[in-house]
């Protein structure tokens, strides 16, 4: 194996207490602060030193098979991935998921570096492990597991892709106005938004969503509950949708509340929100498409998918 024609990617992120220093200047600062609320600063410590071993763990194993390239989660979005390279993410499941929504079906290999932390459901590996995953996968050698994706597609010409889900609504603590339409259904809500999951996203806030239904139900359909409980598979075709608190009025309903999306059956939402209306992907607020009166979100199954080294 030649390592000077392999490029490797490793994606790292800011440990909780590099983000305290960010914030308080100094890590004694940093330690006043949380101890002074009672908190224990040495957790944070320990989580620190611990990522950091596997930062340099894994970039000396990696450097055995290729050249290796740092880049901080902050830049993602601004990284220009070429189709041969191999990507191995270093975190927890938040990071996989992050990086997945900006490649074009380059391996990744997820990496749990603190097992003792993290429990990791899609971080398959450890650090000891990537001298004989990494060579296997850049021989194309190793089993994956793809991931479908989920696609927002604004009436501007505007694109926002998601691993786990999407959002729709305010950016803020009010109620969300819109027009959804998912086959030949057609409402008006007022809501707090629209949760639109992947396979991937099923046990996550698509979970609690429906978790929260069935509690004030007391009981729930024989498909929500199998949903609830297992969700749905990571390469699945389709995605689900469901409405968060829907408010029956004499100009709103609550009936197109939960549904799939699928093949040629997209979901459409159109805004009736004069500001503060926004879609955003797999949790990240900040990076967030306006969805203003008068746009139209056309939701489906992504083009693209992500490709998880097994």
């Amino acid at each position: 194996m030649d390592r000077l024609q392999n490029k490797i990617i490793l994606v790292t992120r800011h440990s909780r207490l590099e983000d305290l220093v960010v914030r308080f200047n100094t890590v004694e600062q940093a330690r006043f602060y949380v101890e002074h609320l009672g908190a224990d600063f040495s957790d944070y410590q320990a989580e620190h030193e611990a990522y950091q071993v596997a930062v340099r763990k894994a970039e000396e194993t990696l450097a055995q098979f290729g050249r290796v390239q740092r880049l901080d989660r902050a830049f993602l979005s601004n990284f220009i991935f070429a189709a041969d390279m191999l990507v191995v993410v270093l975190g927890q499941d938040g990071l996989v998921a992050n990086t997945l929504k900006y490649l074009h079906a380059q391996q990744v290999v997820a990496v749990n570096p603190d097992p003792k932390r993290w429990d990791g459901v899609l971080l398959p590996f450890q650090v000891k492990d990537l001298g004989k995953i990494v060579p296997e996968a850049l021989a194309c050698k190793r089993p994956i597991r793809a991931v479908t994706m989920a696609r927002a597609r604004l009436s501007d010409g505007q694109v926002l892709h998601a691993v786990n889900d999407l959002f729709v609504g305010a950016r803020s603590h009010v109620s969300a106005r819109y027009q959804i339409t998912c086959g030949n259904n057609m409402e008006s809500h007022s809501s707090s938004g629209i949760i639109i999951s992947t396979g991937l996203g099923s046990s996550g806030w698509f979970r609690s969503v429906l978790t929260g239904a069935c509690g004030i139900a007391h009981h729930a359909a024989p498909e929500l509950a199998a949903l609830r409980e297992q969700g749905f598979p990571w390469n699945a075709d389709y995605l689900y949708f469901s409405v968060r608190e829907p408010f029956p009025s004499r100009t709103t309903q609550t009936n197109l509340v939960f549904g799939k999306v699928a093949g040629s059956n997209p979901l459409r939402v159109v805004s009736k929100m004069p500001d503060f209306g926004v879609i955003f992907s797999d949790g990240i607020e900040a990076d967030y498409l306006e969805f203003n009166s008068g746009m139209e979100a056309v939701i489906d199954v992504a083009d693209r998918h992500g490709n998880l080294v097994n």
